[in-house]
């Protein structure tokens, strides 16, 4: 049986315990629980040194000096396809959590890249692929918007385990190939457990007009990943921690063609894919009412990890 703290029990012993309250102010999040006195979110004081777990391992022999400056993550070498997609605005709002609402018109962006040449993993290389919309926190303090993620695949955990665990990115494996080309088409897909969940294609490349890749520029240069932390409990019956994150990454492109997009989703059988034939069923039940833009992208990106914050 597990015993439960209350808070002042918890701040009376948290110096013999080697814990330090977060201040309300800060970062503290209280869930009321069924007894009076609801428990208490806390942090270690193993301080800003990149812990993750198992932490009694300490963290991570990083090189020194690191050669990004800090607080920042550089991948030196991306390719990108993304597509984005008008759909059903009813539909899609039941996947963002309140506060978010819907910023514009309701389109999904998939998003495919493919990264090398990443500092922290040194040297190293992974894909993504991420669906994200559009949208707006508005909470008691912050008004902001940004790119909602509502799933990101990644094939390799590193990155999926920081995501989740620091940044609040809904991050799960997948098996995202490296994309192809053939005949000046150029194809990549998503599969888990052998099945495959999406598959992607971009043709007719044209190399974009200045004026609309100097706004391609622009935008990339001020993005944000919007997210939702959470973390349940020993059970997975309810959160122990659950709140809105927002994630700066700044992209540099290089070279950027518009091109004709498609996509293709693969419904998927619980049996086939037991953890995650709900999302993709989900994500194949939007309607597509018609493709606004298909963009292949090369350049370079920053993930701002020391500005990743909570929103309030």
């Amino acid at each position: 049986m597990s015993k439960k703290i209350s808070r002042r029990n918890f701040l009376a012993s948290s110096t013999v315990l080697g814990f330090a309250a977060i201040p309300f102010s800060v970062a503290a999040v209280e869930l009321q629980e069924e007894e009076p006195e609801a428990l208490l979110t806390v942090r270690s004081q193993l301080g800003q040194t990149g812990w993750l777990m198992p932490t009694h391992f300490g963290p991570p022999a990083w090189v020194q000096p690191w050669p990004d400056p800090s607080g920042e993550a550089h991948y030196n070498d991306v390719t990108g396809i993304t597509i984005r997609y008008l759909t059903d605005g009813i539909k899609l709002r039941q996947y963002l959590p309140h506060p978010y609402e819907l910023d514009g018109p309701p389109i999904v962006k998939v998003a495919y890249s493919m990264n090398r040449g990443i500092t922290w993993l040194a040297g190293g290389q992974y894909n993504v692929l991420g669906l994200t919309v559009r949208a707006t926190y508005i909470g008691e303090k912050d008004k902001i918007s940004g790119d909602y993620a509502l799933v990101l695949w990644e094939n390799l955990t590193d990155p999926i385990l920081a995501g989740r665990e620091l940044q609040g990115i809904p991050k799960i494996y997948g098996d995202i190939e490296d994309h192809q080309t053939l005949n000046g088409v150029m194809r990549t897909s998503l599969s888990n457990r052998g099945n495959t969940m999406l598959e992607i294609e971009a043709a007719d490349l044209a190399e974009m007009e200045p004026p609309a890749f100097e706004q391609l520029r622009a935008d990339g240069a001020d993005g944000r990943l919007l997210g939702w932390k959470y973390i349940p409990n020993e059970t997975g019956s309810r959160p122990v921690i659950s709140y809105a994150t927002e994630f700066p990454i700044s992209s540099q492109y290089s070279q950027a063609w518009s091109a004709t997009g498609r996509f293709q989703w693969r419904q998927q059988k619980w049996a086939e894919n037991p953890t995650q034939a709900h999302i993709v069923n989900a994500m194949y039940s939007l309607p597509v009412e018609r493709i606004v833009s298909c963009t292949v992208t090369k350049g370079s990106k920053i993930l701002h990890t020391g500005l990743v914050r909570r929103l309030r």
